[in-house]
């Protein structure tokens, strides 16, 4: 039970990281934007480099966090019974009688 709880904290404050480092660096991109009094070039290299940054952090995260939930699936037994289900083939159709 305790380990259910563990886990339910680290996807937790994982997730608040994720999302506080996301609207820092859209709250610096803005920012950013703001002090450049209109020039596009730069500003569409600020706004790339934020996009960039933010899709780059939340796919590591989620990515790490599949990784971690599987690998604890396949500890705990839970991938083995799976891949044996799937794995047997269908049983064969049964045979008419004229």
């Amino acid at each position: 039970m305790q380990d259910t709880e563990l886990e339910k904290d680290r996807a937790r404050y994982g997730l608040l990281a994720v999302v506080v480092s996301n609207l820092a660096i859209a709250a610096v991109a803005v920012f950013g934007v703001w002090q450049l009094d209109g020039d596009k070039a730069v500003i569409v290299g600020i706004l790339t480099a934020a996009f960039t940054a933010v899709s780059s952090t939340t796919t590591a995260y989620l990515g790490i966090k599949a990784v971690s939930n599987t690998a604890k699936s396949i500890a705990l037994g839970d991938g083995l019974a799976r891949r044996h289900t799937e794995a047997s083939p269908p049983a064969p159709p049964a045979q008419r009688t004229p």
